[in-house]
């Protein structure tokens, strides 16, 4: 219980990755016991850069092995273990919900951070899907919070795009309100990857379930703070997706949701 047998202190680089190494140098000096990376890949890297023998449990979209976090899933060995989630292959399922909601779309927006490394996974996720249902993607970035209005200037006037699907991305999930009522004010159908999206008036999100993977992220800190060794703590896969759908977005936007959409859904938000 915070307060009585654990303390918690707080960094947070609010989406802005280039923080993070010296927000993780802040936690070793502080002499914390354990670190939990959350935010996905850049937090992890972060520290994986800095720390060096403070346990660290991460929560990360790709492949730890593929990107050096750890040399194996099963044993990680060192000061590093976590979560994966499955948020970068769920992009052929979200075009399909696209083509689902929209029987005649042809033509879907792709908005990706260039400067997150999961921009170019989720991408590669995407292609080979739009090609089998006949869809053509364009790529639209945005990066900071100034590209954010011309991004859907874009998306709307010169794409002329049916729907835009957002690339998973720790700087979108800090601005889900916003992003929100961008695709309001310029009536685009939008997808992410989160439940907060749909929450603050976003369309649709269609993603791993947070609570279900930072439980485990939490489990796992839990188990090292009581003496377990990260290296022994196989990285551990999050399967729980979720369905969710603004159905007050829906009818905003002229969109009649399917039957059969509403009955995958996992919640309804009215």
């Amino acid at each position: 219980m915070e307060g009585q047998n654990v303390a918690i202190e707080y960094r947070w680089a609010n989406g802005e990755n280039a923080r993070l190494p010296a927000l993780a140098t802040e936690l070793v000096n502080r002499g914390v016991a354990v670190i939990v990376a959350g935010g996905g890949t850049p937090a992890a890297m972060a520290a994986k850069a800095v720390v060096t023998t403070i346990p660290v449990v991460f929560e990360v979209a790709v492949d730890p092995v593929e990107v050096g976090l750890v040399p194996s899933l099963n044993h990680p060995g060192g000061n590093l273990t976590g979560i994966t989630n499955m948020n970068v292959e769920m992009g052929p399922k979200k075009l399909e919900v696209v083509r689902e909601l929209l029987p005649a779309a042809t033509r879907v927006a792709v908005l990706l951070n260039p400067s997150s490394p999961l921009s170019q996974p989720f991408l590669s996720q995407l292609q080979p899907a739009a090609k089998a249902l006949g869809i053509q993607l364009d790529v639209v970035q945005a990066s900071k919070d100034s590209d954010l209005e011309p991004a859907f200037a874009k998306v709307k006037d010169d794409l002329k795009a049916d729907a835009v699907v957002m690339a998973p991305d720790i700087f979108y999930n800090m601005r889900t309100e916003q992003i929100a009522k961008l695709a309001l004010r310029h009536t685009v159908p939008v997808i992410q990857t989160n439940r907060s999206f749909v929450a603050a008036g976003g369309l649709i999100s269609h993603g791993s379930d947070e609570s279900e993977y930072y439980r485990l992220v939490g489990t796992y800190a839990g188990r090292i703070l009581k003496g377990d060794k990260p290296g022994d703590l196989p990285v551990q896969r999050s399967t729980k997706v979720e369905l969710i759908i603004n159905l007050t977005t829906a009818k905003a936007l002229g969109i009649s949701v399917p039957l059969s959409l509403l009955g995958r859904a996992d919640e309804l938000i009215e």
